[in-house]
């Protein structure tokens, strides 16, 4: 599975809905798909399904308030 699936399946599990799959600009947080627990249990699944730790404290909601946005940030974990 690719990275761009798995952060995909990922926040459909955690928001509820598949509209995260279809809408990638969609905003997480601006229309309440994501909470602070969530954004938190969102971070615990990465880590364990693709290998990348991103402590609470360093996150930048502005860089992750997308689904286009979580996986270009994601990538670029990956790849650093």
């Amino acid at each position: 599975m690719d990275v761009k699936t798995t952060v995909l399946d990922i926040l459909a599990d955690l928001t509820g809905t598949d509209s995260v799959k279809d809408n990638l600009d969609e905003s997480l947080f601006d229309n309440g798909l994501l909470d602070s627990m969530a954004t938190v249990q969102l971070l615990l699944e990465l880590q364990q399904q693709l290998g990348i730790d991103v402590p609470v404290s360093e996150l930048e909601r502005s860089e992750w308030d997308t689904p286009n946005k979580v996986i270009a940030k994601v990538e670029s974990l990956i790849n650093e």
